[in-house]
């Protein structure tokens, strides 16, 4: 088995999918990436059981097909220190040798045989949807950053999507902060629902942010399949059931605060310096046309207070939130005016952009406030 690659190639391809590569795998295979020769075009795999990822790439000259698992690590390591070169690898079936020659270097390891490699999960009865990637894209965009991480509650360390014929939904809640992504343009025939893990999901983000492509997207009950240009990506779907968000979105919320994104996101930053590091509290104090945002450290007398202008209609009301939650609102967020709609101090505060560019798309995220010290 042997052919010539470019090395900005190669690397471009290991790096669209290392991101899958565990630092705590349970199989030493999984330290492999999969080369698998088909005449001229080479398949790379990598896989951590739960996802696995593979990538097609054109080889400019090979010999034999065959496949063999090359050590991940070194192998990244030493293409990002090639400039643009071609990289001949040849490899010996008997002692699963690897012999890669780039100029004048010569580099030599041992691999591992290949049939020990997990295979490909196959999904069988699925249902196909075809969506475009800055749908998907955007809708993780939005939505990832309030995933959970406890282990104790896994079904919150994922997105939950619902299909349906009226468009798609994503929703992310940690049970601090929720959101919710609505697409009218990104329609299923079928009615479904799943949820999806957060590390695949990452994975993808970071690959179609930047493409303007087709995406297909086919699942069952336990797996999702994504497919777009040269990529493919299997993950196994969370088991359980998602908690019903809609039941914590409250519906009547007379107060309605409008403001400036920028200028209360900056400001929040300043304010929550000098918050408790502990709980991260600040206070709203809000009347008429103005905004007050205070926050203490009694353990070191530290203190802030800003005020701002905005625009309400409600009763006189004061509310605390934890600054880092609202901070990370505020990021995913891209209007530049926002609107914030309470009900009580002890309610959820449900915040959205004002004027959204995009009439396809529905934003909604959610806070819960916490208990203001006296």
């Amino acid at each position: 088995m042997k052919f010539i690659v470019s090395s900005p190639l190669l690397l471009k391809s290991l790096q669209a999918i290392s991101g899958v590569l565990s630092t705590h795998n349970t199989l030493p295979i999984l330290d492999n990436f999969l080369f698998e020769l088909e005449k001229d075009e080479l398949t790379i795999t990598t896989s951590d059981l739960e996802t696995t990822m593979s990538i097609k790439l054109n080889v400019s000259k090979s010999v034999e097909s065959g496949s063999i698992a090359i050590p991940a690590r070194i192998l990244m390591d030493i293409l990002k220190t090639f400039s643009d070169v071609p990289l001949t690898f040849s490899v010996n079936k008997e002692t699963f040798g690897i012999e890669i020659n780039a100029g004048e270097g010569k580099y030599k390891l041992v691999g591992a045989k290949s049939d020990v490699y997990p295979k490909t999960p196959t999904l069988d009865n699925t249902s196909l949807i075809e969506l475009n990637s800055q749908v998907i894209a955007q809708a993780l965009n939005k939505t990832i950053f309030a995933t959970g991480n406890d282990e104790y509650r896994p079904v919150m360390s994922g997105v939950y999507c619902q299909l349906a014929p009226e468009g798609m939904i994503f929703v992310a809640t940690d049970a601090h902060k929720l959101v919710r992504y609505k697409r009218a343009d990104a329609v299923s025939e079928k009615v479904a629902s799943f949820i999806l893990p957060k590390k695949p999901l990452n994975q993808l983000k970071n690959l179609l942010i930047a493409e303007d492509t087709s995406v297909q997207m086919k699942y069952n009950q336990t797996n999702a399949f994504f497919a777009f240009k040269n990529i493919q990506l299997v993950c196994r779907l969370i088991e359980g059931k998602y908690p019903n968000y809609e039941a914590v979105i409250p519906t009547e919320n007379p107060n309605k605060l409008s403001i400036e994104r920028l200028p209360f996101l900056n400001s929040i930053k300043r304010v929550s310096l000098f918050a408790s590091q502990s709980t991260y509290q600040i206070r709203l104090n809000i009347s008429g046309r103005e905004l007050l945002l205070s926050s203490e450290d009694v353990d070191f007398s530290n203190e802030a207070k800003e005020r701002l202008t905005c625009n309400y209609e409600g009763a006189d009301m004061e509310i605390g939130f934890n600054s880092k939650f609202l901070i990370e609102i505020l990021n995913n967020l891209s209007s530049d005016e926002i609107k914030i709609e309470m009900s009580e101090p002890n309610r959820a505060g449900i915040i959205t952009p004002v004027n959204n560019e995009n009439k396809d798309e529905d934003i909604l995220m959610l806070v819960m406030p916490v208990m203001l010290n006296s």
